[in-house]
């Protein structure tokens, strides 16, 4: 981990305006997305992380309060949901300077995601892209 990520977050950088007490609470409710929902991690590029997630209008509700609420702190994050041929996909995008806390991020996600998902894009995450 880098000095931008607080080690005893996870992947929440250190420049979170989140209060301290909330932070344990909404990881949490990051790895329950991510082991409920996530079914592909994929990484396209440095500062680009897809998470491929179970199709719901339940999980689409979620993941869209979920992440409205994560700018509100983190306001470098851009989240883009997409519901579109039956699937349902979130897109975490940073900007150079935080490529570090989406690799913290990606890691969290693959860690807690369902056992039969699967990591693609490994090497964008160390930039070789």
């Amino acid at each position: 981990m880098t000095q931008d990520i607080a080690p005893e977050w996870g992947w929440a950088p250190s420049a979170c305006t989140l209060p301290t007490a909330e932070r344990p609470l909404r990881v949490a409710e990051f790895d329950a997305l991510f082991a409920e929902a996530v079914q592909e991690v994929r990484r396209p590029g440095r500062e680009l992380l897809r998470l491929e997630l179970a199709f719901s209008p339940e999980q689409a509700a979620r993941a869209a309060e979920l992440t409205a609420r994560e700018t509100g702190c983190c306001s470098f994050f851009a989240f883009t949901l997409t519901i579109a041929d039956g699937g349902l996909a979130l897109e975490v995008a940073v900007p150079p300077a935080h490529a570090e806390v989406l690799d913290a991020l990606q890691a969290r996600a693959s860690a807690s995601a369902a056992p039969a998902s699967a990591v693609r894009g490994s090497a964008a995450s160390r930039g070789s892209e």
